[in-house]
């Protein structure tokens, strides 16, 4: 266990800059005293650690210090070019594979079973979305603006040029995290809603700070107006409601029919449309604005088959 410990400080410190033994007690689940005791062993050992005084103090490794790569075992090894894999089904695009490659060179011939297999590729099956994924990070390698059509989810469209950042695969769909030269602030757009995208010789008007930091402050900064459903949904279809809708079941009765609660975003459509699909299986409670949507959805949809 002191061994495990002792790498994966190693491994830290070379992931990070200088590190307090407060951090790495908080990080490693242990006392202050039982880091420095560690650090005088890795020390021992002949890995160079550098200390530093002061508030800001901390412990870092030499720059220019490498690890063996022996050291990632064929197991985590063969996990690496399974995430690679799975990332590549979702984003087609040659460097990828060039990497994919790489890596896979690295495995001895004889290696272990897989047995965690990903696959993105819902993503990947539309060739509009991989072309523009590959026009956005064209743009982002070269620092150039980019003008966009942009459809929002109230079906709104608008035209507008943006300096794109950074590109990011969540909750099942590509985003991009850009700069609005129009609002001047940073703004995410679904890839799938951009429409007409151009490039421009238009070099960036700024430099762009830490991307993953600015990522997360934009959805922060975005997140949508959400509010909750109380659902009853009969028992049969219990495996499907808790697949579909991702609620909670807060209530099961004698007869095995039983209520849910789902939380939902006010523009976006995918759950208002599972909820259609359920049909008389599942039943809204609240609220009653709910209701009145769907039965006015349901009599127009009726409108359309009358004469069926």
């Amino acid at each position: 266990m002191k061994t495990y410990r002792l790498l994966s400080i190693v491994i830290y410190l070379l992931n990070h800059d200088t590190v307090s033994a407060a951090k790495l007690a908080e990080r490693f689940e242990v006392s202050k005293r039982t880091i420095l005791r560690d650090i005088e062993h890795i020390s021992l050992a002949g890995i160079p650690i550098k200390s530093l005084p002061g508030v800001r103090g901390g412990y870092s490794i030499m720059e220019g210090y490498k690890l063996s790569g022996q050291l990632i075992s064929e197991e985590e090894q063969a996990s690496i070019i399974t995430a690679l894999k799975g990332f590549i089904s979702a984003h087609d695009n040659k460097k990828y594979n060039d990497v994919l490659e790489k890596i896979s060179s690295l495995l001895p011939k004889q290696q272990s079973q897989q047995h965690i297999f990903l696959d993105f590729g819902a993503s990947g099956e539309n060739d509009e979305l991989q072309e523009k994924l590959k026009l956005i990070e064209k743009s982002i390698c070269n620092k150039n603006a980019i003008h966009i059509s942009y459809v929002n989810a109230q079906g709104g469209t608008s035209g507008r040029i943006i300096e794109p950042v950074a590109l990011n695969y969540r909750w099942y769909a590509w985003y991009l995290l850009a700069f609005c030269t129009l609002k001047q602030a940073y703004r995410i757009f679904k890839v799938a809603r951009i429409n007409g995208l151009q490039h421009t010789s238009n070099p960036f008007s700024k430099a762009h700070d830490n991307p993953a930091v600015l990522l997360e402050q934009a959805f922060k900064n975005g997140e949508r107006k959400g509010f909750n459903i109380t659902l009853l949904c009969k028992s049969c279809v219990k495996v499907q409601a808790s697949e579909y809708l991702n609620g909670t079941i807060t209530q099961t009765h004698e007869n095995g029919d039983f209520t849910m609660r789902i939380h939902a975003i006010e523009d976006e459509r995918m759950w208002f449309a599972m909820l259609l699909s359920f049909g008389n299986m599942v039943e809204v409670l609240e609220p009653a604005e709910l209701k009145t949507r769907l039965i006015e959805t349901a009599e127009n949809i009726l409108s359309v088959y009358k004469e069926w």
